[in-house]
């Protein structure tokens, strides 16, 4: 029987679970889509029971549990913090003391307790082990990847010290090479600047990202001349000054104000020409840093492989500068790269620390299963729920279904895609996804308005089937979790015209340069001709190649918009039930649920509260 390792992250944001036989990750899941509670960081108690039920395991069965840091040092740097910067860390000690002092300074026993009330597990309580915040980072980020031998490079907000961290893998080892740590951070950097443009930090980064593209980096300098010094191996230091999340409740305060033209952007307000430019700028820096900091590990380590992780290795757009530079041969990015990621970075690195091989390295393949380790439903299971709703539908499989909303797409409807196993991490891959004709110049501004209730500016991403990818983007290597950006292939660019509702002049600037058609493919190009790409394989998700080809088949494209199936504000949908409420709620035209169709028109009233028929459905 394989031995199994139980890993677990929780406790900020982002809280998950993942399990572990003899190094092959079996299921991973974060909290939030069980709990409905966008970044749940309690404690993952339905992932850990999914994950469980996933392996055919109970608690008992379990050889160890791993927590993804040491609460222990991470209390004594909150300490040491609060202490170097009294009085004024007074309010921030006030509130968050009481808690360390009951439970956050030992997590483990907090963990252990939790694991007790968890119901089948007989009393027996595996061994709860503790690693490091960045040593589980660094594990999800080499242990699953395709290479006997790779540098490791993690950057995230803060661990327990570590905020940057370099390691080098061989076999199932990694070795520490250096680390920068708190308060000098990148993350936090780029978590000041989400805040001061209105956005919330560890959840808004990824909408400052995707502002950049309408600013200009006029800001750059200041922020590297008052801000961040750089050395040329990309190690940093802030100028804490003009930051307060070190003393305070909130990341900046009135020295960002007096550099940066004026107070905070209000949450939900309007967006002016200098948060456009903010964005721009820290973007310029973060991608600046990062492109050293790579350089760097891969010269000390020797490798042409590059392995990334922690919260910044989201950032698809540093990331792709890192591939388009060729500072190295191929780049790979655990697609749960931050803290949810931690849960299996931890449970692998026990697992090989107990002597697990790595047994897929010889396969030129990843351990992650295309990222989908998350539930599933059976037909049956799907069927039931239908029937006890009275949902009408139609019922095709393989080819006659892929042609079918194919065609359903290319006559410019939008389709709730919803097949196989969940994703783990951030990104929807093609299981739980809103799918998109992308030649359609309005369908940006239709997915955010009238299907997703967000930003306006927000870009949306492409799945493009990979032998066909070179056509579309340009693109060095494949890019199957969609963590790289690259730009669309020339030939598919156009010089910029009007989308219709008028004449488009050279001197738009913010948000009227959504009014310019840059390509082909318009509604997953950015306003620099980017894309955050994902390529589909031979062998990935085999229902969503089948429909990205049966789409090339019928149109010449082999590319769909492909975003994550939620809402503004909810986690991507989990179940079957879920995914229904999310269909009847927003604009989608038809439902794909595993073999069964649902248009929309054909769909009863919807009423908002129906306790009567929300039932848990048994996951397979």
């Amino acid at each position: 029987m394989p031995e199994l390792i139980l890993g677990i992250s929780a406790y900020y944001h982002d809280s998950a679970a993942a399990v572990v036989a003899d190094g092959v990750p079996l299921a991973a899941a974060q909290e939030e889509r069980f709990s409905r509670s966008r970044h749940d960081p309690r404690f993952p108690a339905r992932a850990v029971d999914y994950c469980l039920r996933a392996a055919g395991a109970k608690l008992g069965d379990v050889a160890a549990v791993a927590f993804y840091e040491d609460s222990a040092l991470k209390f004594r740097r909150a300490v040491a913090t609060w202490l170097a910067t009294a009085p004024r860390g007074f309010p921030a000690f006030h509130d968050a003391f009481p808690q360390w002092l009951a439970w956050k300074r030992n997590a483990t026993e907090e963990v252990r307790r939790n694991l007790r009330a968890a119901p089948g597990d007989g009393g027996v309580l595996p061994p709860v082990v503790t690693g490091r915040h960045h040593a589980s980072h660094a594990a999800s980020a080499f242990c699953p990847s395709p290479y006997e031998s790779a540098a490791v490079l993690c950057v995230d907000g803060v661990g327990e010290w570590a905020t940057t961290s370099m390691w080098h893998g061989r076999g199932t080892r990694l070795s520490a090479l250096g680390e920068l740590r708190f308060p000098h951070s990148l993350g936090l950097l780029y978590s000041a600047f989400t805040y001061f443009c209105g956005f919330k930090v560890d959840s808004g980064e990824y909408k400052l990202m995707g502002l950049a593209p309408y600013g200009r980096p006029r800001y750059a300098r200041l922020i590297r001349e008052r801000l961040i010094d750089v050395k040329p191996d990309g190690s940093f230091r802030l100028d804490l000054r003009h930051f307060s999340y070190v003393y305070g409740r909130v990341m900046v305060g009135r020295g960002f104000e007096e550099l940066f033209d004026g107070p905070r952007r209000e949450p939900e307000g309007p967006l002016t020409e200098r948060e456009f430019d903010l964005a721009a700028s820290v973007q310029q820096v973060t991608e600046e840093v990062m492109l050293r900091l790579a350089r760097t590990v891969c010269e000390r380590t020797g490798e042409r492989r590059l392995c990334l992780a922690g919260g910044v290795a989201l950032n698809c757009v540093a990331n792709g500068r890192i591939v388009a530079e060729g500072l190295c041969d191929e780049v790979w990015v655990q697609p749960a790269a931050g803290d949810a990621g931690g849960a299996l970075g931890a449970a692998l690195a026990e697992s090989h620390r107990r002597g697990a091989p790595r047994t897929h390295v010889g396969r030129r393949t990843d351990a992650m299963s295309g990222a989908l380790l998350g539930p599933a439903y059976a037909a049956e299971e799907i069927a039931g729920f239908l029937e006890r709703r009275g949902v009408p539908y139609t019922r095709l499989s393989g080819d006659r279904l892929a042609r079918r909303v194919a065609a359903e797409i290319a006559a410019g409807r939008i389709v709730g895609w919803f097949q196989g196993r969940m994703e783990f991490g951030p990104r929807a891959l093609g299981a739980r996804s809103i799918l998109a004709d992308p030649r359609d110049p309005r369908m940006q501004s239709t997915l955010n308005l009238r299907i997703k209730y967000r930003e306006s500016f927000r870009p949306f991403a492409p799945a493009v089937l990979s032998e066909d990818a070179a056509r579309w983007f340009d693109l060095r290597q494949e890019s199957p979790y969609m963590l790289l950006t690259a730009p669309v292939a020339a030939e598919q660019c156009r010089d910029g015209d009007g989308d219709g509702d008028g004449d488009v002049g050279d001197d738009l600037t913010g948000l009227g340069l959504l009014r310019v058609r840059r390509s082909t493919i318009p509604a997953v190009t950015h306003v620099d001709r980017s894309s955050r790409v994902q390529t589909v394989g031979p062998h990935d998700n085999p229902p969503f190649r089948r429909l990205l080809t049966a789409f090339r088949d019928l149109t010449g494209c082999p590319v769909l918009v492909n975003t994550s199936f939620n809402v503004r504000g909810e986690p991507i949908v989990n179940t079957p039930e879920e995914a229904y409420t999310c269909f009847m709620r927003t604009g989608i035209d038809l439902l794909v649920l595993g073999d069964f169709l649902l248009e929309k028109e054909d769909q009863p009233p919807w009423r908002e509260k129906e306790d009567d028929w929300r039932e848990a459905i048994p996951m397979d």
